[in-house]
């Protein structure tokens, strides 16, 4: 089908996304929690903070799954236009390099000439495209896991305000779950990028502190 040639090629939503989302949702959150007066934190401070944190999120993981569509949308659109390009074009040696050009280098580089020119033949060979791109069920779903990332990710940091009812103890409780998290953020982008998990997880908190100290001492 036509709509499969411009399919958009993003996952619903990759490992690097994930990590990035649960870092946006943790530092939002930190700078709500490290901006908290421990010794002069009342109930009510604490109610204030935890409505601000959440609600931080929640609007933030709106903006990003947003953001999120948008970004599908332009990468469909962007194929949509390829793929007429292709089509129209009347050269096939400039066709060819129409093709060759969408591939990343290391596929483009393997292609022989008569592949490139079935794959030619295949997109002329395709129905008519629509006229414009649209977001499809798996970009929706993406936009949702988006949101939820952001939001979610801030609840295992503020649960122990919502059981504790000296902030104190909760305060010390919440940043020994931030650095876990954070922690774990960087272990993970390790893993899928192929560098040192462990000294990426060490490096991700520190980034993270050091980013969550900028936004208190800048007034976010």
């Amino acid at each position: 089908m036509a709509d499969e040639a411009v399919k958009s090629t993003k996952r619903l939503l990759d490992p690097f996304d994930r990590v990035s989302e649960v870092l946006f949702g943790l530092i939002m959150v930190l700078a709500f929690t490290g901006s908290l007066s421990v010794a002069e934190a009342t109930r009510d401070d604490v109610r204030m903070m935890l409505i601000g944190a959440l609600g931080c999120n929640l609007a933030w993981g709106v903006i990003d799954a947003i953001l999120y569509l948008m970004g599908s949308l332009a990468e469909k659109g962007t194929g949509l236009r390829l793929f007429r390009a292709v089509r129209a074009e009347p050269n096939p040696n400039a066709a060819h390099r129409l093709i060759t050009d969408a591939l990343p280098s290391a596929v483009a580089s393997v292609l022989k000439p008569e592949e490139v020119a079935s794959l030619h033949q295949r997109l002329k060979e395709l129905p008519e495209p629509p006229e414009r791109a649209k977001l499809g069920r798996e970009d929706w779903l993406g936009g949702l896991g988006v949101f939820l990332l952001v939001f979610f990710s801030t609840f295992p940091v503020v649960i122990p305000f919502i059981f504790m009812t000296e902030a104190g103890p909760a305060l010390r409780v919440s940043n020994a779950i931030a650095i876990l998290l954070l922690f774990f953020t960087g272990y993970t982008f390790g893993r899928i990028s192929g560098r040192p998990p462990w000294r990426f997880g060490l490096a991700m908190v520190v980034l993270g502190v050091v980013l969550v100290g900028m936004t208190i001492a800048l007034g976010g």
